[in-house]
């Protein structure tokens, strides 16, 4: 039998063309098999190979397209390639709920809901929610990490935000339903659990085309009963009010009038509400609202909005916030600030998030506020979240400064399991003291609280991973028509990726301390000048470096492929004195002194160090000074004006 190749035929029969297919899923293999591992400590990387293939970068970043796989289809790729989107259209129901309100009359229902552990929702949602900012930040949420992807590293919103903002439970039971209800289900479960007729069920789930109700239906139904009401009224519409409740706050979906009746079979048993982790599941919810939107067809962002927004005033308060005085450590987060809508237009708030410097991050902003709840373990449990079919990782390891810690590179993501394995999901979830992080797993703390320090090797891995620039140069504002025309055709969608090769080339560098010499130094700074000019230029023998390898020891800079330093032309050095000031001669009306006989004494008081005497006027017809007669001048005025 004749020997087999490699590809599986014989070596007397011709070789078939392998089929898209074939080629698609050889190249899939290798893509899984050449992720690189970013945790130093469980899974050292060995050399790459020269030979192994690596991914390709995207417009913008990142280099390295291991974490973040799904960036040619996000929002901010398409905005490097010229195509904008508006600002999402909002779903905030803070108004609505001041039109059902647990006043004195309805003392009954309120006991019911301040068990739950909900009440703080009725009080806490912001009103109004400013669409430039939330827009803005939804551009750079990146569905891999579940977290925002800043300028300076990646931030999210932790269990403690929720529990500090919102002061809801983050604790207990799992949110899981075994499985969707049908429209039969549905209509059963309002004649059961909220007392309304067959023919009222099956007219409202036939008018929301969906298996919900209104949000108005059930203000219209069950508002007006009181504690005068009979027993099952009361039960009926307490009911109601927690299904009108997470309707409004924590499962806001993109309807805008309805919510889910799924919900309700929540509240079968009230002395059991209380029971639910709401704070878990509101955040994988929000988790998914942010990871749809970051699709560039998508146009309406649901979910809690006050979670969102109260999170952004409380990291960014210089930028964005307006503060409540009156406000007590006693009460939510949420209450803390006055919501409103910024008057800056969405490219504005874009290129404000790109210019944000690590400095105007507010890391640890609960402070004041321990004493009144403290920081809850389930925080830094690292694992999936579940809210009904949604499930959606959670990495306290990404988001570090946070807590206060040194920021350290991430182990890669991983992938949230299936929705429908939610017993072994519940399972997880019931141990979660078994897979909170460690002391080790968390690091050392920040020499300064509030500092957002990270070890030297973070930013350079960061910047091949990431995409840190959301709005393009070419498209931001004050970048004339002009101006965008001079570019070089490549230029519109390279010309940050180059700013970003440049600097990961020289936090390289610095990252290696002074003990190099000074050749290595100006050898990257000459290599960065070639990567920002976009030209090969400088050096016909020499290309620009590849991107660093996906090793989390910081690369040597004496191996980077700089240019000669003989090449080099240096520059003076500099100086700290001021610039000369040169001083205007004199009017044409003022005559030279003459030139016979010896010139009259001139007293001139001295001029300060830094600035030179000014010059006579030059006569055409006059013989050229003597400059030893001129300085003679100034010392004899200069020792006349001592004595």
């Amino acid at each position: 039998m004749p020997p087999r190749t490699r590809g599986g035929y014989t070596s007397d029969a011709p070789r078939r063309r392998p089929t898209g297919s074939e080629r698609r899923r050889r190249v899939h293999l290798r893509e899984v098999d050449l992720i690189p591992d970013p945790d130093p400590v469980e899974h050292p990387q060995h050399d790459r190979d020269e030979t192994e293939e690596v991914f390709e970068g995207a417009p913008g970043g990142p280099i390295d397209r291991s974490i973040l796989r799904s960036f040619h289809k996000h929002v901010a790729a398409k905005i490097w390639l010229g195509e904008d989107r508006a600002p999402l259209k909002l779903v905030n129901h803070g108004a609505k709920l001041q039109l059902w309100e647990l006043d004195m009359e309805r003392s009954r229902i309120y006991e019911t809901v301040h068990r739950s552990g909900l009440a703080p929702l009725t009080s806490c949602s912001h009103r109004v929610a400013s669409r430039p900012m939330l827009s803005a930040f939804c551009k750079r949420w990146q569905p891999e990490t579940t977290t925002f992807h800043m300028p300076f590293g990646e931030m999210t919103i932790t269990l403690d935000d929720v529990a500090s903002i919102l002061h809801i439970p983050v604790t207990r039971s799992m949110i899981s339903f075994p499985q969707p209800l049908r429209v039969d289900d549905v209509n059963s479960l309002l004649v059961e659990l909220l007392g309304t007729t067959d023919v009222e069920a099956s007219r409202e789930t036939e008018q929301c085309r969906s298996p919900s109700v209104r949000l108005l239906w059930l203000r219209d139904h069950f508002s007006t009963i009181t504690d005068a009401s009979s027993d099952d009224d009361i039960m009926f519409a307490t009911r109601a009010f927690l299904l009108h409740l997470v309707g409004c706050t924590l499962f806001a979906d993109k309807s805008a009038t309805s919510v889910a009746v799924v919900y309700l079979e929540l509240f079968r048993d009230l002395s059991m509400v209380g029971s639910y982790a709401w704070g878990a599941a509101c955040l994988a919810y929000l988790y998914r609202q942010l990871t749809t939107t970051t699709r560039f067809e998508v146009r309406q962002l649901g979910g809690y909005l006050t979670l969102l927004q109260a999170w952004i005033y409380e990291h960014f308060p210089e930028m964005f916030s307006s503060p409540d005085m009156s406000y007590t450590e006693s009460r939510p987060r949420a209450l803390r600030w006055r919501p409103h809508v910024i008057p800056d237009s969405l490219q504005s708030v874009r290129e404000r998030l790109d210019r944000l410097q690590i400095s105007e991050v507010c890391w640890e902003p609960y402070v004041d506020h321990r004493a009144e709840h403290p920081l809850p373990d389930i925080a830094w449990y690292s694992g999936c979240l579940k809210c009904r079919q949604v499930v959606e990782p959670y990495h306290p390891e990404r988001v570090l400064r946070q807590f206060g810690y040194i920021q350290t590179i991430p182990p890669r993501p991983f992938t949230p399991p299936r929705p429908d394995r939610s017993i072994l999901l519940e399972q997880y979830w019931e141990r979660w003291t078994d897979h909170v992080l460690t002391d080790q797993s968390r690091g050392r703390r920040c020499h300064y609280s509030g500092s957002g320090e990270s070890v030297p090797e973070y930013m350079a891995w960061y910047d091949r991973i990431s995409h840190r620039i959301v709005q393009p140069l070419q498209l931001r504002s004050g970048f004339t028509t002009d101006a965008r025309s001079s570019l070089p055709s490549h230029a519109a969608s390279t010309s940050d990726t180059r700013a970003a090769r440049a600097l990961t080339l020289l936090r390289l560098v610095i990252s290696g301390g002074r003990e190099q010499s000074v050749d290595v130094f100006w050898g990257a700074l000459n290599e960065a000048h070639g990567i920002l000019a976009g030209s090969d230029e400088t050096s016909a023998s020499h290309s620009t470096p590849s991107p660093a390898p996906a090793s989390h020891s910081t690369p040597s800079p004496a191996t980077l492929p700089f240019f000669s330093p003989a090449t080099f032309v240096y520059p003076p050095a500099a100086s700290d004195d001021p610039p000369p000031l040169i001083v205007p001669p004199p009017p044409a009306s003022v005559a030279p002194p003459a030139a016979s006989g010896p010139p009259p004494p001139l007293i001139v008081p001295p001029p300060p160090a830094s600035v030179a005497p000014p010059a006579p006027a030059a006569d055409p017809s006059a013989p050229a000074p003597d400059s030893t007669a001129s300085t003679t001048v100034y010392v004899r005025a200069k020792r006349k004006k001592k004595t």
